[in-house]
């Protein structure tokens, strides 16, 4: 059976580049979010791996850690994993993808949702991936 994003109740699937955004408190971010704060939010747990790996010592991951508790947690199920597979062979060398790119992907396409995210052309490439990109960062400071 394949779970849709209504049964799921999530509407917005964040990807990692826009956490960090938010993490850093990043205005833009930090303004977007405050207008979509009471629809259901997730994270595909590898997006959670990430931003672990991003962090150097205990401080910062507790502060990581108690940030992304109030976000689910999605997972990708087999069948993501094995298209994983055949979509990071035709695309990994053309697109630069990594291994993480890849499953972030096709855990929103296994949920039938739309990923949250910067990396719109480098995931292009993702067959049945819709990716979004929530704000503008034209005016980065």
């Amino acid at each position: 059976m394949r779970l849709s994003a209504p049964l799921l109740d999530i509407v917005i699937l964040l990807d990692t580049d826009v956490m960090i955004d938010l993490l850093r408190g990043y205005p833009p971010a930090v303004a977007w979010l405050r207008l979509v704060r009471h629809e259901p939010l997730a994270l595909p747990g590898f997006v959670v791996l990430e931003l672990l790996d991003g962090c150097s010592n205990r401080q910062e991951t507790d502060r990581l850690i108690k940030f992304v508790s109030s976000y689910r947690v999605l997972w990708p199920r087999v069948e993501d994993c094995d298209r994983a597979i055949s979509d990071f062979a035709a695309a990994r060398l053309e697109r630069k993808l990594n291994i993480l790119d890849i499953l972030i992907a096709e855990c929103a396409v296994g949920f039938d949702l739309p990923l949250h995210t910067f990396n719109v052309k480098h995931l292009a490439a993702i067959p049945g991936l819709v990716a979004v990109q929530p704000y503008s960062k034209s005016s980065r400071q």
